[in-house]
């Protein structure tokens, strides 16, 4: 959020947009895996055409996006699953959340200008600079929050994923992440495996800790040959997708969930934050009356006459 002092301008109107379908759950009969298909459909043009921000970090942020709404998905909380990248690099802050119901949104704090002085196509490394990622479990004022923190070492984000599922999850995943201008606007999309503790056999076929180790390899290898187009191709049915790459390990979708256009910005919560302002800081943010406040996030315009604001306030 920002407050800034000058005329009104026009906002782009909030969307009320839902991807009943965005991700779908699943899991292999043939191997010690359980994992989530994420594909934002038309929520990805949505969040990333809210603000004038390069291509390059339009792909990143789209991918933050999609990973936050899976790893969301895969937790039972209440609250919200943040992801928050902060860096020396072009991008100082990459931030995407998701509730546990399913409302997404996201924002990255750019310098245009440097971006545009890198490599045609620079990797999030580069875009990021040196700093932390940290994903935040964040239930509530009454609970205490869950955070796991690693640097930012890796090229990719996908690669900074899977130092955060070894170190602080403590187990192997396999992460595909994609973000990119189609003919029908951006879309973003994920692929996330996640290893299941052995079992012994269960539910499943009985394995031995050998063939378990077997079949996981499978999986990650299987993970890994999905396509960027296939990831985003919005024809292509999750089942479709789900049955063309894991086929031999027996597949088993699950019901999909929702993901929303997810700003959580009222007037009255902007109302409170502001009334915490002293005299003089409200007075430096008026111009001719009026304060304007814009959300970070979804880039609408809220407007406060200086009066109502304060100890002048009726």
């Amino acid at each position: 959020m920002s407050a800034r002092a000058g005329p009104d301008h026009a906002a782009h109107p909030v969307p009320d947009l839902t991807v009943p379908n965005a991700i779908r759950p699943f899991y292999l009969e043939g191997a010690p895996a359980r994992g989530q298909l994420v594909r934002l459909g038309p929520l990805a043009e949505a969040v990333l055409s809210r603000h004038a921000i390069p291509a390059p970090v339009a792909a990143l942020l789209g991918e933050a996006l999609a990973l936050t709404a899976g790893l969301a998905a895969a937790l039972k909380f209440e609250g919200s699953f943040s992801l928050q990248a902060r860096g020396d690099g072009p991008v100082a802050m990459l931030l995407a959340d998701c509730t546990a119901t399913g409302a997404l949104r996201g924002y990255a704090k750019v310098d245009a200008e440097a971006v545009a002085a890198l490599a045609a196509n620079p990797s999030a490394a580069r875009l990021l600079g040196a700093g932390h990622l940290a994903f935040t479990v964040d239930q509530g004022p009454e609970m205490e929050r869950y955070q796991g923190i690693v640097p930012l070492e890796g090229a990719t984000l996908s690669d900074l994923t899977h130092t955060w599922f070894r170190t602080s999850q403590q187990v192997e995943a396999a992460v595909k992440l994609v973000a990119a201008p189609t003919p029908a606007g951006w879309r973003a999309a994920a692929l996330l495996l996640e290893r299941l503790a052995f079992e012994g056999g269960g539910a499943r076929v009985k394995k031995t800790p050998e063939e378990e180790d077997e079949a996981w390899r499978t999986a990650v290898m299987l993970a890994g040959s999905v396509t960027s187009a296939e990831l985003l191709d919005d024809g292509l049915s999750p089942e479709r997708l789900l049955w063309r790459l894991f086929h031999e390990l027996g597949p088993k979708a699950q019901a999909p969930r929702p993901v929303s256009f997810g700003c959580r910005c009222t007037r009255e919560r902007i109302g409170r934050i502001l009334a915490g302002f002293a005299e003089k800081e409200l007075d430096d943010m008026a111009e001719a009356g009026t304060i304007t406040v814009t959300c970070e996030f979804c880039n609408v315009d809220f407007r406060f006459r200086r009066s109502d604001l304060g100890a002048g306030a009726p």
